[in-house]
């Protein structure tokens, strides 16, 4: 079965970086378009960021514009998501997601049959 394991998550400062890391396994990795989510406490899963299966196309939500980058590794089965000037509001449980397929990016969490576990992402100002 598929199975997605994030790492990478932990505490930092407002201004700081974290690079999570999503290593698939149980899939044909390069047939899915890679997702990063996040749910805070008592709030709704919000979509981050997708890549879809070559890295070739990149998507982002608004607030995370300029600060956030998505990238793949086929060859590992892992995608990364590369976050800098972290802002307190950041502060979530980062998920990771599969998708199957190379055509349309989405940012639905309903359209991705796959998830992590979570790792905690904690920013303090």
């Amino acid at each position: 079965q598929v199975q997605l394991v994030e790492s990478g998550g932990g505490s930092v400062q407002a201004g700081g970086s974290l690079r999570l890391s999503c290593a698939a396994s149980g899939l044909t990795f390069s047939m899915y378009s890679m997702g990063w989510f996040r749910q805070a406490p008592g709030k709704e899963r919000d979509f981050v960021s997708v890549i879809s299966w070559n890295g070739a196309r990149t998507d982002y939500a608004d607030d995370v514009k300029g600060r956030f980058t998505i990238s793949r590794d086929n060859a590992k089965n892992t995608v990364y998501l590369q976050m800098n000037s972290l802002k307190p509001e950041d502060t979530a449980v980062y998920y990771c997601a599969a998708k199957y397929g190379r055509t349309l990016l989405t940012r639905d969490v309903p359209d991705f049959g796959s998830w992590g576990q979570g790792t905690q992402v904690t920013v303090s100002s």
